[in-house]
């Protein structure tokens, strides 16, 4: 057996951008839910450079001779995952009808190692996910199942409109939620490559669904990371949140529209949803604002933020002055502002990404008869790709503003070192980098 990793310029793992949003959830194995962190944007636009983007797999695990290896030993690893999920329940009948005579997917490693180098601007993003096609479908299919929809936001008191709207990013409602085996999928990541601690406890997640009867192991498929059903959970997220919402015993969310809708309201419900509360607002800031104050661990009330001059888009009050808001910029102080609530946050543990949380919150908002955003994207700015993002943490690193290691992601801790740079060099400090700001770097100003 002879492995080979590749990368295209500008190529995007089958997860990213178009395809995540017809069932390619559970990518970043770090969300609670669903959907993977490298199909959001990371605000990139601009070709590589290679010596910022290592080629070759970085991960001893991922290195083509221990796939080899691994791959020869997966009989025998599926093997010592018995004795956990005998204690779990499954029977020695089930688990070995699961793992007798299967074989690894081989084709996963590509998609673990090399995630895309080229993304989207959020923008681009956006349009994808709320597009009039997608609200058109989302109003009818909010006409259609307006029963379990309102029984869904009177039992867990989460807006029907933002279920919805989960629904329809994840799987498009339910029309593609992926076709691979679950089981195999994440049997493959449970004895193969970097993630296999994460991945063992999925895989025996998956065959207690097998085993309870919720779904049955022909019709267990889902993405190439083991999310799956019509809203797109993880094994471990469906074991903590599925329900049985439609009564017939099983919690399936693969056949079950109601299910599905159900376990989706039940985890916003766990994750601290506020009933009658929205997710935020489009919002206007005055001249000369402190963009200082446009990061979401610097919470307000939004009576405080009105003081400060922040208004609603469009003449609009706020319903509720009294709730706690953060202000957030996701193109930089050139686009539109929004002040995000604690909704917001519980959307963001289906999926740790703000681009999604708003994509959601804007779908729900659209589905509800809402309409678009009023103020323009900036897209004459070019963002970063992910190898410009890391050499600027390297060139920030060398001004003494930058302390962590280069990775060419814009955490709280790079954000606060462009925020640091842009306020000396004179730019609107909004921890936004963008295409001018690095210039600005090379050229060492």
């Amino acid at each position: 057996m002879v492995l080979r990793f590749t990368r295209r310029a500008g190529a995007l793992s089958a997860c990213a951008f178009i395809p995540f949003i017809i069932g390619c959830a559970g990518e970043s194995l770090s969300g609670e839910g669903a959907m993977p962190t490298s199909s959001v944007p990371q605000f990139a636009a601009t070709a590589p450079q290679p010596h910022f983007a290592p080629e070759a797999p970085s991960h001893p695990a991922m290195q083509p001779q221990a796939i080899e290896a691994a791959a020869r030993n997966f009989q025998r690893c599926l093997g010592s995952l018995w004795p956990q999920a005998s204690r779990r329940g499954v029977s020695r009948a089930t688990f070995d009808a699961v793992t007798r005579g299967l074989e690894p997917d081989l084709s996963i490693m590509e998609k673990l190692e090399y995630q895309p180098e080229f993304s989207k601007p959020v923008w681009e993003y956006l349009e994808t996910l709320v597009s009039d096609k997608r609200i058109a479908a989302g109003r009818e299919m909010a006409t259609r199942h307006a029963a379990a929809l309102e029984r869904v936001e009177r039992q867990f008191g989460v807006d029907r409109y933002v279920v919805a709207a989960i629904w329809g990013v994840e799987s498009n409602f339910g029309t593609a939620m992926g076709d691979r085996s679950v089981l195999r999928s994440t049997a493959t990541l449970a004895c193969v490559g970097r993630r296999q601690d994460y991945f063992r406890d999925e895989f025996v997640n998956a065959l207690e669904i097998v085993q309870r009867g919720d779904i049955a192991a022909s019709e267990f498929n889902g993405s190439w990371a083991g999310a799956f059903g019509q809203t797109q959970f993880m094994p471990t997220a469906f074991r903590r949140h599925a329900v049985d919402f439609d009564g017939d015993g099983r919690r399936n969310i693969i056949g079950s529209v109601a299910d599905a809708l159900g376990s989706t309201a039940n985890m916003l419900h766990r994750n601290d949803w506020h009933t009658g509360a929205s997710w935020g607002y489009e919002v206007a800031l005055p001249e000369n604002f402190n963009f200082l104050l446009a990061d979401r661990s610097i919470r307000k009330s939004i009576r405080q933020w009105e003081s400060l001059g922040v208004r609603r888009v469009g003449g609009q009050g706020f319903p509720r002055h009294g709730d706690i808001a953060s202000l957030m910029l996701p193109a930089g102080a050139q686009g539109p502002a929004f002040l995000v609530i604690g909704n917001f946050n519980s959307i963001m543990k289906y999926n740790p990404s703000e681009a999604y949380a708003l994509a959601v919150g804007h779908l729900a908002d659209r589905i509800r008869g809402g309409g678009a955003f009023v103020q323009a994207w900036p897209r004459d700015q070019l963002p970063l790709s992910r190898s410009e993002r890391f050499e600027m943490q390297e060139r920030l690193s060398a001004l003494g503003l930058y302390r962590g290691q280069p990775d060419g992601k814009l955490g709280p801790d790079t954000r606060a070192a462009v925020r640091d740079y842009q306020a000396r060099a004179g730019f609107a400090p909004d921890g936004f980098p963008n295409s001018r700001l690095l210039e600005q770097l090379r050229r060492g100003r």
